[in-house]
């Protein structure tokens, strides 16, 4: 998919390109493909002189490639950016191409972008540069402005955590935890840990890249403060982040305290009936093997007298335990 973005009356208009044709019509500050095809991918070359890496959005690609600028002015950065999905959080790399200085570009400065599926970002940015006139100056301000909602869509992904931790907390801190209940607490603080750790290799990845931009002298001095601003923001959520694995810790913690006090309540049962049935296990012991003749045949009462006896051996331990709170 081709989308193409314009400026008017300080609005970001989207259009959806499906040929060569229209789009040679529009002069955009920023160019989005999902999921490229080949043909598009051919539009671009063909209409802005633009070859699109064919490791753009390589996830093996090395860390120190990530983010550098061509002999001929573009810059090149490769980002990650969080997707929230309550099935299955992920990270999609999106690669980022800033034409500046291109002859064959009808306006000065394009951005382009790259990615497999949609991001939640993007779509942020959309719709607040159609609501918000003069939100939006040029493409190095659609690369700012993306980084900053990629900075606040962590904010709100982590106080969707705190929300979680907190329904979690009220589950462990009542007491009374089964193994059932125990599982799916462990399963559900997996997922907050995974989630979390995800938005603090995000917000460093953004960090990076926002250094990236400030260093390379592209930016002038209000999109300098505004780069700044956002290296605080992600500060603060690294604070947040921090909190929260130390929260998830203790809940994990506890969690795995209440199996271990189930699991010490099976071996006590056992504990108690084994000792409890040594006493009936002696008499037998006894009955079956110092007698001279069969009692059964020599005393009439032998087997009600020797049961009796082995009941009343095993209710002895039995009384004492439960007056010492152990069967509890």
């Amino acid at each position: 998919m081709l989308n193409i973005f314009t400026l008017a009356n300080g609005r970001l208009f989207q259009e959806e390109i499906e040929s060569l044709e229209e789009l040679t019509r529009f002069q955009p500050i920023w160019v989005d493909l999902e999921a490229p095809t080949l043909e598009e991918k051919r539009w671009i070359k063909q209409h802005y002189g633009l070859s699109i890496p064919e490791d753009a959005m390589d996830e093996d690609i090395e860390e120190s490639a990530r983010f550098y600028e061509e002999d001929n002015g573009e810059l090149h950065i490769r980002s990650d950016f969080l997707i929230d999905d309550d099935e299955d959080p992920r990270s999609v790399r999106v690669a980022f191409i800033l034409n500046q200085h291109n002859a064959n570009l009808k306006s000065r400065g394009v951005l382009f972008s790259i990615h497999d599926e949609d991001v939640p970002v993007f779509r942020l940015l959309r719709m607040r540069a159609r609501r918000a006139p003069g939100l939006i100056e040029d493409a190095k301000e659609v690369l700012l402005k993306l980084f900053d909602a990629d900075a606040e869509y962590s904010a709100d992904t982590l106080e969707n955590i705190y929300d979680e931790l907190e329904a979690v907390s009220k589950q462990v801190l009542a007491g009374d935890v089964t193994d059932t209940r125990a599982g799916e607490v462990l399963a559900a603080i997996a997922r907050q840990e995974d989630l979390n750790g995800r938005i603090r290799r995000n917000v460093m990845d953004t960090r990076r890249a926002v250094s990236f931009m400030m260093r390379s002298k592209m930016l002038n001095s209000d999109q300098f403060e505004e780069a700044r601003q956002i290296l605080r923001d992600i500060e603060s959520l690294d604070n947040h982040t921090a909190f929260l694995f130390d929260k998830i810790n203790f809940l994990m913690d506890a969690t795995v305290g209440f199996i271990n006090i189930n699991q010490n309540k099976i071996i006590k049962i056992f504990s108690v009936a084994s000792v409890a049935l040594l006493p009936p296990t002696l008499i037998a012991s006894v009955y079956g093997m110092n007698f001279k003749f069969m009692p059964e045949l020599d005393w009439a009462y032998g087997y009600p007298y020797v049961v009796a006896l082995m009941v009343a051996s095993a209710l002895g331990p039995m009384w004492y335990f439960r007056k010492r709170g152990w069967l509890k």
